[in-house]
């Protein structure tokens, strides 16, 4: 159900193409080396569980890599990814918050 009508579809089909993206063609396989941007986007898509919904489009193969990724992102420890080095401690932080 769509609680806040857009305005503008492109930004939308923008934003899931990026989602898309970081967890398929750009997937780096280290999230401190991820944008700290889409990682949070990452996260608090699934959070709100509209994640699943931009990858609805995607091949069964893409789809299947793509849920697959995000439960690797999802099954790290925000307190032990806080604390390495380089880190941004807030952003961890809110994840702690967003996935418990």
């Amino acid at each position: 159900m769509t609680t806040h009508p857009l305005t503008n579809n492109n930004i939308k089909q923008r934003l899931i193409k990026k989602v898309q993206e970081a967890v398929l063609d750009k997937w780096v396989n280290d999230p401190h080396r991820m944008d700290k941007r889409l990682l949070a986007l990452i996260f608090l898509a699934q959070s709100s569980d509209v994640l699943e919904n931009a990858f609805a489009p995607l091949l069964d193969d893409h789809y299947d890599l793509a849920m697959k990724r995000v439960r690797q992102l999802l099954e790290l420890d925000p307190e032990a990814e806080s604390m390495k080095a380089n880190t941004n401690e807030m952003l961890w932080a809110v994840v702690a918050a967003f996935t418990k």
